[in-house]
């Protein structure tokens, strides 16, 4: 960002412009964003033009201004676009510490939405901030000793109107919506025990009901859940199901009866669905809430198979029959294409094998003894090798095959080294083991550090893409920003998306992108003015080079200890996004932090 030169003065004026007659100083826009292609989110054909801004909305779009600019943002051969929004986040408890949500915003994200899947941090009662934070260790698996250093001593909320005060106090470098985290609501009614165990009673529904009212009066969007079932891939931390994985239906539709006699909010989903078939008891409660709701959902995710492109089409067509009949049903898609990396000291996401599960649950002594009982092996050999629909090389799939499985670091052992770079497959074939023995042999070998790299699936661009080329009611992310923070970088998804979906594939026009991104994902989700650029609207913008748009480093990006309590997290920076804005102030600069925070918390989806 350059400062003003009166060369920015209209019809060639000179200095004298910035003065009135009587010698006051003008009034000035405060940015000026010159010569750029203007992507404005609306799907329009892309045009060249400035953009003016001041007090934090866009003043003017096109034609001459009338008064001079602060500073100036030489946009020539870059794009300029509506800041993107982050449907699917964990940012819960990072935003405590790190105002900007990275890795999100440094790809571009300018809002994010916060309390999916049902999980958060409020309601909660004071003698349970411990419980919930180890909850989200497990399912999200956010590090404990980083909650605990950057959150709990900021923890100064019990109900939702106080988080939501909280969260307004925090400073923030992106803006943020906030669902009602289900499952804290039900134990915040019911205790954990009986939320687990039992369905609620009316007295605990009216009160689920009134706490929502409270919430939605407050500011939130609507409520999010999480609904796998008894086996699910997201357990809790004692390795049970989450509290809403076996919610009854009922329970549910009490929820959605608030935002129906309210006539607003909207509800995020995650539900079971396998890989390979789309079962029609899932779908058909989908269409049953939103008929109890009448207001849209985010249904998480549309599969995709790599071989079968009728698992897609089936979802989609699934999709164009609900809008066909009046429900407002939008399906959201993975659309990065990432690996993972990890250790068997902290992976969850085999969650939903129970022997897995059993394996991966408690203190490190607890796993190196599990992982050592012989007839624990064996179920987790036998489940590993008829768990097709959890391992399989599909989109869906949790690091790919096991036995495709990489081995990348070996905690420093000199009498291992023989092993990096070699497949668990390959090992196995040489020593005469199954491949499952070969895992937890060298894992035993290193207090469970060894580190494995997943081939992750064989990404087809037809089928990927199709999701968004073959339906109008399709949102393009699900980055889990902030979770899975030693295993997954989905926060790069955005940069990912234009590069290779637009870019280089060009499968989408970036107009369609933009729209996807941004203006279709804040519809969807309840977010008022924003995702487009238009005069009056919240200067959210990104100015980027298509051309020079990577994610640096590639696949799985690089381990940086940068979160409290001396924990890491997995990390890709973003090339390309010269200047990000978030109501009209500069966040980040060529990849810089500027130290703005002028993010807002958007009550209602206001702000």
């Amino acid at each position: 960002m350059t400062a003003l030169s009166h060369s920015d003065a209209p019809f060639g004026a000179t200095a004298s412009w910035a003065l009135s007659h009587e010698g006051d100083i003008v009034e000035e826009y405060d940015i000026h964003i010159k010569d750029g292609t203007i992507v404005d989110g609306t799907r329009v054909p892309s045009f060249r033009g400035d953009l003016w801004i001041s007090d934090g909305r866009i003043a003017q779009i096109g034609g001459r201004p009338d008064k001079p600019s602060k500073e100036v943002i030489d946009a020539g051969g870059c794009i300029v676009a509506p800041g993107t929004i982050d449907l699917h986040t964990h940012y819960d408890a990072q935003i405590r510490w790190d105002p900007y949500c990275s890795i999100s915003s440094w790809h571009g994200v300018t809002s994010v939405v916060l309390g999916n899947c049902g999980f958060g941090f409020a309601p909660c009662k004071p003698d349970f901030r411990e419980r919930s934070m180890l909850t989200m260790v497990r399912t999200e698996a956010i590090p404990l000793a980083a909650m605990q250093e950057g959150m709990l001593p900021k923890w100064d909320w019990e109900t939702i109107p106080e988080y939501l005060d909280s969260l307004d106090r925090t400073p923030k470098g992106v803006n943020v919506l906030q669902y009602m985290p289900t499952a804290s609501l039900m134990i915040y009614v019911m205790g954990l025990e009986a939320a687990k165990t039992r369905p609620a009673n009316n007295a605990e529904r009216k009160e689920m009901q009134r706490l929502l009212h409270e919430g939605m009066d407050a500011g939130l969007c609507g409520f999010s859940i999480q609904r796998l079932g008894p086996n699910s891939t997201q357990a809790d931390f004692d390795g049970s199901p989450m509290v809403t994985d076996t919610m009854i239906d009922d329970d549910i539709f009490v929820l959605a009866e608030v935002l129906r006699e309210r006539d607003e909010g909207f509800i995020q989903l995650t539900q079971a669905t396998s890989p390979d078939v789309n079962n029609p008891e899932d779908l058909d409660f989908k269409r049953r809430l939103a008929e109890v709701s009448g207001r849209p959902i985010i249904d998480n995710v549309v599969p995709v198979s790599q071989r079968n492109p009728r698992v897609h089409e089936e979802r989609l067509e699934w999709l164009e029959q609900a809008h066909n009949d009046g429900l407002r049903i939008f399906g959201q898609g993975a659309s990065i294409r990432t690996g993972f990396a990890f250790s068997l000291d902290e992976w969850n996401l085999y969650d939903s094998s129970p022997a897995w599960r059993e394996a991966t649950t408690g203190s490190i002594e607890d796993k190196i003894r599990k992982m050592s009982d012989p007839a624990l092996r064996d179920r987790l050999r036998a489940e590993t090798d008829e768990a097709a629909t959890l391992f399989a090389n599909t989109q869906g799939a949790v690091g790919g095959p096991p036995r495709k499985l990489v081995v990348q670091g070996v905690a420093r052992r000199q009498d291992l080294q023989k092993y990096v770079g070699k497949s668990l497959g390959e090992i196995a074939e040489m020593e005469g083991k199954h491949y499952i023995d070969v895992m937890l042999d060298l894992s035993l070998e290193t207090d469970l550090k060894t580190e494995f790299l997943g081939e992750g699936p064989e990404f087809n661009v037809d089928h990927m893409s199709a999701v968004y080329t073959d339906s109008p009611y399709t949102i393009p992310g699900v980055s889990d920003g902030g979770a899975h923070t030693k295993f997954f970088t989905g926060g790069a998804w955005t940069t990912d998306f234009l590069a290779w979906i637009v870019r280089d594939e060009q499968r989408l026009t970036v107009e369609e992108a933009h729209y996807r991104m941004s203006a279709l994902a804040a519809h969807a989700a309840g977010f008022q003015d924003r995702g487009v650029l238009k005069e009056g609207a919240p200067a959210d913008v990104l100015v980027y080079d298509m051309d020079e748009l990577a994610i640096d480093p590639e696949w799985i990006g690089e381990a940086v200890y940068d979160l409290p309590g001396g924990e890491w997290r997995r990390v890709q920076r973003a090339h390309g996004y010269r200047h990000i804005l978030v109501n009209g102030v500069e966040t980040f600069q060529d990849g810089e932090c500027t130290g703005a925070t002028p993010g807002k918390l958007l009550r209602h989806g206001r702000g």
